[in-house]
């Protein structure tokens, strides 16, 4: 067997999907035969897409031995069913969520519904998997395969240096206080507004959520001169800080400036050193039409630096935390609850019930790349 990796999600870009694609690819070398066409930056994004039915054919010829072919999303999957060759070929597509509920109607009626044209189907959650069923896609060709995650974070820090970093580097001051994480681009979904205005407010008064992530105010100027709709769908496409506004908005009023604070973007070191010393992460997602987090890298992310995690039960998430075995799940929404567990972390009732070194385990135990690869392997072997 041999595969050709088709994907648009790529080193040297860097993100989620990106990371994934490229320990899929690498992976799967100590298996079989692996071939490649990947978006490296080099060329237009267009142009990568426009000629890659010329090159898929050039490859096959060159390599007859290629049985499988793996697109990375359902976007490039999309794009695919317009190529008229390959379909003797067993043809494969993972999906990570929000790509399967992008909210236009076309797309949710016309395209989703011919992924069945291909013989597998492989969703990074269960969430996603239900989410292909919905729109018509043969419950029969999805499989549930969770993402990795890199095993091997281990930074550590200590309180003070923490303290002393945030202080003289972004003029943060922690002292004394019970640190709060939260991470990521402020995206509606992630929840960060809602928690601002229903959690923040009713916490112990030495709690300090830490904003971490991008700020970026240029881009949403732009986007308010757009209609609503076209706002809208562009914000779920590109990823934008639908947010952010918001957030700002409320980081202004005294009674919650002191509770919370963006940071903006630190480095990878940086996070892991905070996350090391952290009271908890929070994962705050609710509910957003139209969107949905596909899986929960980043909770994963936050156990094995160390953090207690507090994460919402929603999409994706539900599979990367495991309520009593690497984090805690709390109902989407559900300010009380989240009042209620957070402030109960200065008893330490969490810490004994489920100690650090129990968490980090699991979830090695549960989501390393090599665990990923393989039963990625053993999909493309069963076709």
């Amino acid at each position: 067997m041999e595969i050709l990796f088709i994907s648009h999600k790529y080193p040297p870009s860097t993100g989620g999907m990106e990371k994934q694609s490229y320990e899929l690819i690498n992976g799967m070398k100590a298996y079989t035969k692996v071939h490649t066409i990947v978006y490296d930056g080099k060329q237009s994004r267009l142009r990568f897409f426009l000629t890659l039915d010329r090159r898929i054919s050039k490859y096959r010829k060159a390599n007859p031995g290629i049985s499988v072919i793996h697109y990375n999303d359902a976007l490039m999957a999309t794009f695919c069913l317009m190529h008229k060759g390959h379909k003797e070929l067993k043809r494969v597509v993972t999906v990570h969520g929000l790509d399967i509920v992008f909210p236009l109607s076309f797309y949710q009626k016309n395209i989703l519904p011919r992924f069945n044209k291909y013989d597998l189907i492989i969703a990074v959650s269960q969430a996603t998997a239900d989410a292909c069923v919905t729109r018509g896609i043969n419950r029969k060709k999805v499989v549930v395969i969770n993402n990795g995650v890199d095993i091997n974070i281990s930074t550590k820090s200590d309180r003070k240096s923490v303290d002393e970093l945030l202080t003289f580097k972004y003029n943060i001051n922690t002292k004394n206080k019970q640190i709060l994480v939260a991470l990521g681009r402020p995206v509606k979904r992630k929840g960060y507004s809602w928690f601002i205005r229903n959690v923040s407010p009713k916490l112990d008064k030495n709690f300090i959520t830490l904003l971490i992530g991008p700020v970026n105010t240029e881009k949403r100027r732009i986007m308010d001169l757009l209609p609503d709709q076209l706002t809208h769908h562009l914000e779920l496409l590109l990823g934008l800080p639908s947010d952010e506004r918001t957030i700002d908005k409320m980081l202004t009023s005294m009674w919650i400036s002191d509770k919370v604070v963006r940071t903006g973007k630190l480095t990878f070191n940086e996070i892991t050193e905070i996350m090391s010393v952290a009271d908890a992460f929070v994962m705050p997602n609710i509910e957003v039409e139209g969107d949905m987090e596909g899986f929960g890298l980043v909770c994963l992310e936050a156990v094995l630096s160390g953090a207690k995690v507090f994460a919402a039960a929603s999409g994706g998430i539900i599979d990367a935390i495991q309520s009593g075995k690497n984090g805690w799940l709390l109902t989407s929404g559900d300010h009380k609850e989240w009042i209620r567990k957070i402030n109960s972390i200065s008893s330490h009732d969490y810490e004994s019930e489920l100690p650090t070194y129990q968490r980090i385990k699991y979830t090695v135990e549960n989501f390393s790349w090599k665990k990923m690869v393989k039963q990625y392997f053993e999909c493309f072997e069963g076709l």
